[in-house]
């Protein structure tokens, strides 16, 4: 059998392994590093940003009680992702629903911007229709160098939105951008991992911004 170019992914597949206890175990190994080395990325990955997710959290909940609202979106994985976190806010399992959309949530706008003015444009060209200042956007990606996000968060931060980046690697274009207020970077080589991380990183964010919800002085200019 030929050697495929993602049999690293999935090792056993294909395996010729006579011995199921042995490739039973193999399985369990395998899966238990990747638990381990998952733990261990959200832990270090929570701590690196601690401080970074304090300042997005308050400055989010100043807007939110301001009459803000919070626009989310990405590519591929990442739109999953940034579909979810929306849905967190707007529609959260405890606490105070807060206004929140993603911008890949309706088909027809996609297709047709997509088709009509390009792909670069999907998100932008929203922002440009809906968003107002004292509003968020929220770009999610693992590269952060998609540039179909790069020009949604250059309108953003000139319409007087408050711009934040989820990146993977190094950060990717996102890092030290002029129009990005706020990077949250997850400081590994793995898809997988950076996105299981940024969920958690998602999650940190909302649960911050509720518990300022109720604070009567951030609606204060």
């Amino acid at each position: 059998m030929s050697e495929e170019p993602t049999n690293f992914l999935y090792p056993f597949i294909d395996a010729q392994e006579d011995n199921l206890e042995s490739l039973l175990a193999d399985l369990a190994a395998s899966a238990q590093a990747k638990a381990t080395e998952s733990l261990a990325l959200r832990r270090g990955t929570l701590e690196a940003n601690a401080d970074l997710l304090e300042a997005a959290a308050s400055e989010m909940a100043r807007r939110f009680a301001a009459g803000g609202r919070m626009f989310t979106f990405g590519n591929g994985g990442s739109c999953t992702d940034s579909t979810t976190l929306a849905a967190l806010f707007s529609r959260p399992p405890a606490g105070k629903p807060l206004p929140a959309w993603s911008l890949t949530a309706d088909q027809a706008i996609m297709t047709a911007l997509g088709n009509d003015v390009g792909f670069e444009l999907v998100f932008a060209r929203q922002l440009i229709a809906r968003a107002k200042a004292g509003d968020i956007a929220i770009a999610m990606s693992t590269s952060g160098n998609s540039p179909n996000l790069l020009t949604a968060l250059a309108q953003a931060r000139q319409r007087g939105l408050y711009t934040t980046g989820f990146a993977g690697y190094d950060g990717g274009a996102f890092a030290d951008n002029p129009n990005v207020d706020i990077c949250f970077t997850v400081r590994s080589q793995s898809v997988h991992r950076i996105q299981e991380s940024q969920a958690l990183l998602g999650y940190r964010l909302w649960l911050a911004i509720q518990q300022r919800a109720d604070d009567p002085g951030l609606g204060a200019a």
